[in-house]
């Protein structure tokens, strides 16, 4: 379990902390009886942020210790085969941390409980500081609220690794989450956050600028509007790059050299989704979806590049639908860019209405030790998604 505490002295799980916060349990036998006390919490909502007493950043801050050093039985949950840290159980600790942040921020001291349910809309990015996750070193994670709308929340964590005598940064992440009534049916109101001196004011500014960002990348959506002059000449110079000059045909195409189509860059896997992965809310856990979707992604890499890959970014995980328990999840990883920049959809199938549904998208980006072959879409719509990475490619940090 992950830990946490105000250095080595206080330990308590995440898990149990956000239960004693909401009120509930994941236990079965325990969930219908939470609910429905929660259910009660209703009357405590408002209709106004002003309503709601403003909170401060402090409000929110949360150090967590994962001893990895120093606890051997803990460290086999997070080993990989190659002695290295499993960056998908990181990913799981991370959601549950950000989730209590929130739940922090929204605390309502009377109640001794938070009345909100607080899930995951996306994780906006995580960067890599240092491409090493050392599997016998203690970890550290830090993190509290840096911007809130009226129903979310962005909390921004860092992690370190103790090592050499000290603590060294391994990862930046800034997560958005979003709050809902008590039966996570509809939409709830936060408390109002006030930035305390410049240091704190200069994070909240940025947390702005990320929703603008946000949003102008929403409305930029190809599904929503036509490719731009730039990106006509792009799209154009793909096509124009796999045409066989012997024949001039839009049906012979060809393949240059060290390349390969992105349609055979691809990996599938399906999940069953059973209750053991479930949250107090009775769907599945996200951090669980994020940990499948980066693995399946980093093998997608590992094949495609021939090599094994470290981690340089994440970006953009999209919740765009929750996930019930027992469902069929497909999960569709795609090489895009040559980085090696990995897609990863999530859709549920219902085998009772033959209905597919789109969950979650996320995009991982790694970095090979040795040259990978180009990707060359074949399709529009193979097209598109390779102007996606391209886009992506240019936020990179250096390797």
């Amino acid at each position: 379990t992950l830990l946490c505490g105000e250095g080595a002295l206080l330990v308590v799980s995440v898990r149990n902390r956000l239960r004693e916060i909401v009120g509930a349990s994941t236990n079965w036998s325990d969930h219908q009886q939470a609910m429905a006390e929660r259910a009660s919490l209703s009357s405590m909502l408002v209709q106004s942020q002003s309503e709601l007493p403003s909170k401060s950043m402090k409000d929110s801050f949360l150090e967590v210790h994962l001893p990895l050093g120093s606890e051997p039985l803990l460290r086999e949950k997070y080993l990989t085969f190659h002695n290295t840290v499993r960056f998908g159980r990181i990913l799981e600790d991370l959601d549950s941390l950000a989730v209590l942040i929130s739940y922090s921020h929204t605390y309502n001291p009377t109640l001794k409980k938070s009345p909100l349910s607080i899930v995951t809309a996306l994780v906006d990015k995580i960067d890599m500081r240092h491409h090493v996750i050392y599997p016998d070193c203690d970890i550290k994670f830090t993190g509290h609220v840096t911007w809130v709308g009226r129903t979310s929340i962005e909390a921004k964590m860092h992690m370190s690794q103790y090592r050499d005598g000290a603590y060294a940064p391994v990862l930046d992440a800034t997560f958005v989450m979003v709050a809902r009534d008590p039966e996570n049916k509809r939409a709830a109101i936060v408390n109002p956050l006030k930035p305390e001196g410049p240091e704190e004011e200069k994070l909240f500014q940025e947390g702005e600028a990320n929703k603008s960002r946000r949003v102008e990348l929403s409305t930029a959506s190809l599904l929503k509007v036509a490719p731009t002059a730039e990106e006509r000449k792009i799209v154009h110079s793909l096509f124009l790059n796999t045409l066989d000059n012997t024949t001039v045909s839009f049906r012979s195409r060809v393949l240059p050299p060290d390349s390969v189509w992105m349609q055979d860059a691809k990996l599938k896997g399906l999940e069953i989704c059973h209750p053991q992965e479930r949250n107090i809310f009775n769907r599945i856990f996200g951090g669980f979806l994020m940990r499948k979707a980066y693995e399946l992604g980093w093998a997608n890499a590992c094949s495609f590049g021939g090599c094994r890959p470290s981690l340089v970014a994440v970006d953009d995980i999209l919740f765009q639908k929750p996930v019930d328990i027992g469902s069929l999840l497909l999960l569709s990883s795609q090489v895009q860019e040559t980085h090696i920049q990995v897609r990863v959809h999530t859709e549920v199938f219902d085998p009772l209405t033959r209905t597919h549904n789109t969950t979650n998208v996320f995009h991982f980006t790694f970095a090979s030790d040795r040259p990978v072959p180009n990707i060359v879409p074949e399709t529009y719509g193979g097209k598109a998604r390779h102007r996606r990475a391209l886009h992506l490619h240019y936020e990179i940090p250096p390797h």
